[in-house]
């Protein structure tokens, strides 16, 4: 038998039934199952997932491996399937999403385009934090593609990120920030490109956010993302712990931002843990854009009228720097946005940069006496004047500069 084309990789845990239903699923499949592979990466199940995967060995080119249960592990067991994976382009599908007739055939002719590329298949039915589970119309009666065409207006039924798919006509590569809708339930990319990048953070052992990490260095790495309505599938409808679910995303989150301190992360930290996840990619553009707009925005005068009114040694800490800075600055902490004009600023060694926008920073509470928040932060007041202020007030005995009338005036 040849090499495979696809190599479909599904994590499981103690899901026997789903298991089932989403090895049916695949059996189905218009592609010729000759040539794809699936592997089962079982995290540790106790149930007879072993015996479930094993009877489609025939129907399927199925491999299955289990790692000892260690608590979640769902990267790991999704880096554990890929290290078994033959095929030049992984396809990763969850457990209990069920793939549509032309799931691998969709993913594989996605990648036939130029260039290098990360797929997201549509989901009819996703929507990671709905309470109670939504049964659409018909479902568990006729085929899956029946259901799809019963139900495929239907708001409820839709991929939860349809309405945002929408508002850039379903290129993705037109979202400020589009690793952000990257998940891992029905996605694809090149195994090369997978490797590249190190595969899924095993730091990440609780529900969420390892998907979205992944998606972020892939884009970090050159990898367009594109979306496939041909690869869709349909998650099954089940109940979820949704505040469990939540507290899990927010501590990921901040692990992700930690690992990553940039401004755009910070964002997503940001507006997950005020539960405006919605809104991050809007915010992104909005960033992006006042990012141009400050560029030219010199604020070394306003930096050395602040220290006017500090003591000589005061610590201090400035938000949103900008590229010019005071010789009567004494060492500092500088954050700024731009990551050009922040290098340029901490040029000389003298200061301490941070690439940050002032929402959420890694400064200790009170460790400066005073932080000078800039006219570079105008542009994003509107939005964010509580928390960019807060976060101040947290850092610094002292804040200066961040009045609304102050702003408003500059």
């Amino acid at each position: 038998m040849g090499e495979p084309a696809v190599s479909v990789i599904i994590p499981t845990y103690n899901r026997r039934d789903e298991l089932r239903q989403t090895l049916e699923a695949l059996a189905a499949q218009e592609f010729p199952a000759a040539e794809f592979e699936v592997i089962v990466a079982d995290d540790g199940s106790s149930d007879d997932s072993a015996e479930v995967a094993a009877s489609f060995d025939g129907p399927l080119r199925l491999k299955y491996v289990w790692q000892e249960d260690l608590g979640y592990r769902g990267a790991a067991a999704r880096n554990f399937g890929a290290r078994q994976a033959a095929a030049p382009i992984f396809a990763f599908l969850d457990c209990g999403t069920l793939a549509g007739p032309g799931f691998v055939g969709g993913h594989l002719a996605a990648h036939s385009a130029p260039g290098r590329r990360a797929v997201l298949g549509y989901c009819y039915g996703y929507d990671g934090l709905r309470e109670k589970k939504r049964v659409p119309n018909s479902f568990g009666t006729v085929s899956l593609s029946e259901v799809v065409r019963r139900n495929a207006d239907d708001p409820l039924f839709q991929d939860t990120r349809h309405s945002e798919f929408a508002r850039v006509g379903f290129d993705l590569m037109k979202f400020a920030v589009p690793w952000i809708y990257f998940t891992t339930m029905n996605c694809s990319m090149r195994a090369a490109d997978f490797w590249a990048v190190g595969g899924f953070d095993e730091m990440f052992k609780s529900w969420g956010m390892e998907d979205t990490e992944l998606g972020y260095r892939l884009c970090r790495n050159g990898v367009a993302l594109t979306l496939s309505l041909d690869a869709w599938t349909i998650e099954l409808p089940v109940d979820r712990a949704v505040m469990l679910h939540l507290g899990s995303l927010m501590r990921n989150v901040c692990m992700f931002h930690d690992k990553f301190r940039e401004p755009f992360v910070e964002l997503l930290a940001d507006g997950l843990c005020h539960l405006e996840l919605a809104t991050t990619d809007a915010d992104a553009a909005m960033l992006a854009d006042w990012t141009e707009q400050a560029r030219e925005l010199d604020v070394a005068a306003e930096i050395e009228s602040a220290l006017r009114e500090l003591p000589t040694g005061a610590r201090v800490v400035v938000f949103g720097c900008g590229g010019s800075i005071p010789a009567s600055l004494p060492p500092a902490a500088l954050l700024d946005f731009d990551a050009a004009l922040l290098a340029k600023a901490t040029a000389d060694g003298r200061h301490v940069g941070y690439h940050a926008i002032g929402l959420r920073t890694e400064l200790a509470a009170k460790s400066a006496d005073a932080v000078i928040v800039t006219s570079r932060l105008r542009g994003l007041w509107p939005r964010y004047r509580e928390r960019i202020t807060a976060e101040a007030q947290r850092v610094g005995r002292r804040v200066l500069g961040a009045s609304a009338e102050r702003m408003g005036e500059i």
